[in-house]
């Protein structure tokens, strides 16, 4: 019998409106789980993007309210649910932390990962952020099990960092998470290379939800939700749309691979410790 699971990868525009952003993902969740989805993904800030001084009223404490909706609709449709992030509070005035969630289908809350490279970048007259003006890094490299396979928790702007992905990989990680809010003006050329370049070194599937289109202040993501299987095919591919796109992940395919272009097993850590020469 094939080991297959169905995934939802749910891409909504998150704005201003917290409660509108959650029950509208509570929406998607819905519709992901009708649809078959036994694991389900929602997006990076699925609960607001915005303007960064509402920051402080947004966040919450983990476990807390928006947790305990993603836990509650985990139990009802007996999924596995990744809660994208949300603005968690901090003990630091002001700063909070990026945080994702995954819950099994007991409603229990099994992994919190708490986004370690913020997005901090100038491209003049195109895309400026700083988000660690609000947001403080996570230390901790995490993973959980989902129906027995071992998954990785990342959150967007990480993609650009292969050694966490690595370290995952080697810590076992089939299924690799990367719920995003990735600008448009970076995604058209970058977001897809990059999701297919950690699922392949990586030999994982990679899934990927993401929000898409504007929101204030001025700004827009780049949506294209995407899964990714181990040898680099996209599995699915989100239109410019709020919605759900369904993938199936066949870890028989996976396990198939890995032995066919074993990279993982012909690791040489032991050259890579070594000072680089020069000549």
């Amino acid at each position: 019998m094939s080991d297959i699971m169905r995934v939802g990868l749910c891409q909504i525009n998150s704005q201003g409106d917290k409660e509108a952003n959650i029950s509208r993902a509570e929406e998607l969740i819905d519709e992901a789980a009708s649809r078959g989805a036994r694991l389900i993904a929602l997006p990076e800030y699925v609960d607001y993007l915005g303007e960064d001084g509402a920051k402080d009223d947004v966040a919450e404490s983990i476990p807390g309210p928006t947790t305990e909706r993603f836990a509650a609709k985990a139990k009802q449709h007996n999924a596995y649910i990744l809660g994208g992030s949300i603005i968690e509070q901090t003990d630091t005035p002001g700063k909070f932390y990026n945080t994702s969630t995954l819950f099994n289908p007991q409603g229990e809350m099994i992994a919190a990962y708490r986004k370690i490279h913020l997005f901090d970048i100038d491209i003049a007259g195109n895309v400026s952020a700083n988000e660690s003006n609000r947001i403080l890094p996570g230390e901790d490299v995490v993973t959980a099990e989902v129906d027995g396979h071992t998954v990785g928790l990342t959150i967007c702007y990480d993609v650009r960092f292969p050694e966490l992905y690595r370290m995952l990989a080697l810590d076992g990680a089939e299924i690799i998470f990367v719920p995003a809010a990735f600008t448009e003006f970076t995604g058209k050329d970058h977001w897809h290379t990059l999701l297919k370049a950690r699922a392949v070194e990586n030999q994982c599937f990679v899934v990927a939800p993401g929000q898409f289109g504007p929101h204030e202040p001025g700004k827009k993501c780049y949506g294209h939700s995407l899964a990714v299987d181990p040898w680099g095919t996209f599995l699915a591919d989100a239109p410019n749309q709020e919605g759900v796109v369904i993938a199936e992940l066949d870890f028989d395919y996976l396990n198939k691979i890995r032995t066919q272009v074993p990279s993982l097993a012909n690791r040489r850590p032991s050259a890579y410790d070594k000072q680089t020469a020069r000549v």
